[in-house]
């Protein structure tokens, strides 16, 4: 295993994380100048994203190593059940250790689009239940995604998975992004009685379109009116939107045990207005 790599992400505090989409090709490079210049804001590490929306981007688990190496803050490593059987997450596991990679986010994966599926498969040899355990018996810390899918008003079934995913040994959740106290507040009160800590996701908005696309169109995220509202009535929105996220990043101290901040459109600069 390599030596002398960033801590591994402790829960005894309040934790910040930056969310990170890999380039679609082979070059890093602009992608890592941009993290490197997140280096003097105050967040704990990066959460590296894999094949998002089910498109092909730079593999995750290099990715991840390139980042601990040229920030020495920690990556978390997303491992879906989606694209590998359970030779390769096995592999994968055990390679993410010995490049000192050492927390990883499992999750089912985006699903492939109804148009790619004719050449595109996706896998799942093994449940996101099942892979939490190889996960955990290969020494990773591990995480998982908490989603109550509030378009189909599902927190119910969302939380009884997420005890699933605890009692098979998930040791954090991250939740899908919210815009206002009352979506925090829900969520802090469905899961406070699980004990493990929860990461609330902040997406910031860019524009009114941004806002409207968010709501209608991806699984998993309601954007209120009000919150919409706001960010069509902004002269800057940009500036809304990161204002949005920062009173949901105080909410988030208030409530959970910790935050990922996600960067709309590799739009990292944002950081900045955020993390104050």
């Amino acid at each position: 295993m390599l030596t002398n790599m960033p801590p591994t992400l402790e829960f005894n505090r309040f934790v910040t994380t930056v969310e990170v989409v890999p380039p679609a090709g082979p070059d890093p490079e602009r992608v890592l100048g941009e993290l490197k210049s997140l280096q003097d804001l105050p967040f704990d590490g990066f959460s590296v994203a894999t094949n998002p929306v089910a498109k092909p981007r730079m593999n995750a688990m290099a990715l991840c190593a390139l980042i601990q190496k040229a920030t020495d803050r920690p990556s978390i490593l997303h491992v879906t059940t989606r694209d590998h059987n359970i030779l390769s997450l096995q592999g994968l596991l055990w390679g993410a250790s010995a490049l000192g990679i050492k927390t990883v986010m499992v999750a089912t994966g985006d699903f492939v689009a109804l148009g790619q599926r004719a050449t595109t498969t996706t896998v799942r040899d093994v449940d996101v239940f099942k892979l939490v355990r190889m996960a955990r018996e290969a020494g990773m810390q591990t995480g998982v995604v908490f989603d109550p899918h509030p378009e189909i008003d599902g927190m119910d079934l969302a939380v009884e998975r997420l005890e699933l995913k605890a009692e098979a040994g998930a040791e954090f959740a991250v939740t899908q992004p919210v815009y206002d106290e009352a979506a925090v507040q829900a969520l802090s009160a469905s899961t406070r009685h699980i004990d493990i800590p929860i990461i609330l996701g902040i997406l910031p908005l860019r524009t009114s379109r941004h806002a409207e696309f968010l709501h209608t169109r991806v699984d998993g995220i309601t954007v209120p009116n009000h919150v919409r509202d706001r960010m069509q009535r902004a002269t800057d929105p940009v500036a809304e939107g990161a204002s949005n996220a920062r009173e949901i990043l105080a909410l988030a101290h208030e409530h959970f045990a910790g935050a990922c901040l996600m960067p709309p459109f590799d739009h990292y600069e944002v950081m900045f207005d955020i993390l104050i």
